[in-house]
């Protein structure tokens, strides 16, 4: 299948070096991308961190994506499921959007991708870690440029083995991406030969840590485990501290637990460790480069939600350069988007037969206030994807 992809990408190849010669382009209307990302509430810093690493990428290729210029039609998803798939069908079917980037939440994301079943319109999620999404639900026309809930925690949970810990204790917020992301924790530790003591699963969205704590202190695990992101990462990174629990029982945990946290985490966050599929203090030029363009335009240094924003725009412009602009063929344009490589901040990046991404997930460690690298935890980490039928 990967063998057939790359020769029909040769062949789109040289139908653009044609087009180029010709002088002709594919098509004079602007590229219309319809962003479906949370411009209000909780989310809205991640909303806007992807739609600046999207409008990055593209400023760098000129503003312009295979030779035409662009149109974003931004659309507030609210974070709200309920108003999922009308706002889909409003960029499909009203603004006749080519792409529709997002959304955030993974609820929104069910919505979103029975519209994309129905109409077969492009969509490219740039962050929902719904596995689903590119498992069970897969579709020739949907793509993910950021991860599952899955791939950044099955590498922690050998991580953790490996470091010595046998009884873990795993917690996180009792909902379905939490449940998730302990899952696949669990799944690589247990195949390792550790044991779960205790698996405790918080009310969403209560931060209400202390009893939790006390019960943490009282089974003495050798580390604990967690997925919280946000608010609630904050909370639980400052009691487990307050609590002293950190000065005895390592904290290990997805990224999320202090992506984007780490000024609110202060002192808290000294030694946590997260795996993760991106950290600013990566050393690769990608990233460098990045960093300094990102810093630049908005004056603030970018995140994960940013470089998933960025390669979003990335995957597009590599595509539509291969294609000279011309997106009136969907299968073929479905088909470069399949074959996109990219040397991307996080590292290298590939797509699967089920368009997730291909990618390193790295162990890191809080020092000093940074994610510093400690090691790549998994390298090119495939997700399974055995439901997958397109």
């Amino acid at each position: 299948m990967k063998n057939v992809k790359k020769t029909t990408l040769v062949a789109a190849l040289g139908t653009t070096l044609t087009l180029s010669a010709m002088g002709l382009s594919a098509n004079e209307d602007p590229v219309k991308l319809g962003l479906m990302l949370p411009y209000s509430g909780t989310y809205t810093a991640l909303g806007e961190a992807i739609t600046n690493g999207l409008k990055l990428a593209i400023e760098q290729e000129g503003g312009q994506l295979g030779g035409r210029d662009v149109e974003y039609v931004e659309l507030d998803s609210e974070a709200d499921p309920s108003k999922a798939p009308q706002n889909m069908s409003r960029l499909v079917n009203g603004d006749n959007v080519d792409f529709v980037i997002g959304p955030v939440h993974s609820g929104v994301a069910m919505g979103m991708l029975r519209v994309a079943k129905q109409t077969g319109a492009i969509m490219i999620i740039p962050n929902a870690g719904l596995g689903a999404a590119t498992n069970e639900l897969c579709m020739p026309n949907v793509f993910r440029t950021s991860f599952s809930m899955w791939q950044d925690s099955y590498p922690m949970g050998k991580v953790a083995y490996e470091q010595g810990h046998r009884n873990i204790v795993t917690i996180t917020w009792d909902y379905a991406g939490g449940k998730e992301d302990l899952a696949g924790f669990e799944e690589a530790f247990t195949a390792e030969g550790g044991d779960i003591v205790q698996q405790i699963l918080v009310p969403f969205p209560s931060t209400e840590f202390q009893s939790y704590l006390t019960q943490i202190a009282s089974l003495q695990p050798d580390a604990v485990y967690t997925f919280f992101a946000g608010g609630g990462g904050v909370s639980f990174v400052r009691d487990y501290a307050a609590a002293g629990l950190n000065e005895s029982i390592p904290l290990l945990g997805s990224g999320f637990l202090t992506e984007g946290n780490l000024a609110a985490l202060g002192d808290a966050g000294e030694g946590v460790m997260t795996t993760l599929h991106y950290a600013e203090t990566l050393e690769n030029d990608a990233n460098r480069s990045f960093v300094a363009a990102y810093e630049d335009a908005y004056g603030e240094a970018p995140d994960t939600y940013a470089v998933q924003g960025y390669d979003t725009g990335m995957m597009l412009a590599q595509a539509l350069n291969v294609l000279g602009g011309d997106t009136s063929d969907r299968e073929r344009l479905i088909d470069v988007l399949a074959n996109v490589q990219l040397a991307s901040p996080r590292g290298p990046l590939s797509f699967s037969d089920s368009h997730h991404p291909i990618q390193n997930i790295y162990l890191r460690e809080i020092r000093d206030g940074k994610h510093e690298v400690v090691s790549i935890a998994a390298e090119n980490l495939e997700v399974p994807d055995d439901a997958c039928q397109m």
